[in-house]
């Protein structure tokens, strides 16, 4: 009798060990594993982060179940330093749960370094500027007896300043001395544009404009210029121009 009871015991013993494993996996199962694949399989709108910090877009990104991520910094006037300019997946979207948001950050306006002018002419400074994203402004010559005719004395923002892309710089170029003089390059029959080119880049600045009823050439043309082509002329000396317009132009 004593025997059966024993050999009852490690008959069950086998089988409640069984039950308990098999409540213990049916308990994980039902309370861990599946909630998460039905979680994982959820869709869910992307909500509209941007304008947001980035804070606060991370924050409205997990609300809704996804996965925020930092993809890049990019200057940006339309929006402030550290505010969300472009997400991907765009705003209200449909995607599984779990899924990455990615972040555009802005890095505020660009600003670009002002290069150094000094010691170059007119067309290399205006090179150099475009290269930097800004333009050349207004240039006024002096004489110098010390620095060459055409040849930039100083800069009205100093070189290796921080500036908002586009913003122009006003330079000073020598005239050299007093008595230094070249010939007046022939801008006629050059269009405006043209011959402000021609003048500004041989040192002469675009003085008056006049305009004059023309049939024979295409309106915008130089017709005249006073002075006189290769007269001899101090730089910074301003040139008239006399610009073909067509009869209905005319005022």
């Amino acid at each position: 009798m004593r025997s059966m009871k024993i050999t009852l015991r490690k008959l069950l013993k086998p089988f409640i060990i069984a039950v308990i494993a098999g409540l213990i996996l049916f308990f994980l199962f039902n309370n861990l594993l599946m909630p998460f694949y039905v979680q994982k399989g959820k869709i869910t709108k992307v909500p509209d982060v941007i304008g947001l910090s980035l804070d606060d877009a991370k924050l409205r990104i997990k609300e809704s179940g996804l996965d925020p991520k930092e993809a890049e910094y990019k200057s940006d006037k339309r929006y402030k330093i550290g505010t969300i300019t472009m997400q991907n997946p765009v705003a209200e979207s449909e995607v599984k749960q779990g899924r990455g948001v990615y972040l555009t950050i802005s890095g505020g306006e660009e600003l670009v370094e002002v290069p150094n002018l000094k010691g170059k002419s007119v067309r290399e400074a205006v090179f150099n500027l475009e290269k930097s994203s800004l333009k050349l402004g207004s240039i006024t010559y002096e004489p110098s007896e010390e620095i060459f005719a055409n040849t930039i004395i100083r800069q009205e923002i100093l070189p290796g300043a921080k500036i908002r892309a586009g913003n122009i710089i006003n330079v000073t170029v020598s005239q050299g001395r007093p008595t230094d003089k070249i010939p007046l390059p022939d801008v006629s029959l050059k269009t405006l544009n043209e011959a402000e080119k021609i003048l500004t880049d041989n040192g002469f600045r675009l003085g008056k404009t006049t305009y004059q009823t023309n049939p024979d050439v295409l309106p915008n043309t130089v017709l005249e210029q006073s002075p006189r082509a290769g007269e001899l002329l101090q730089l910074g000396h301003s040139i008239d121009l006399v610009i073909a317009q067509k009869p209905e132009q005319e005022k």
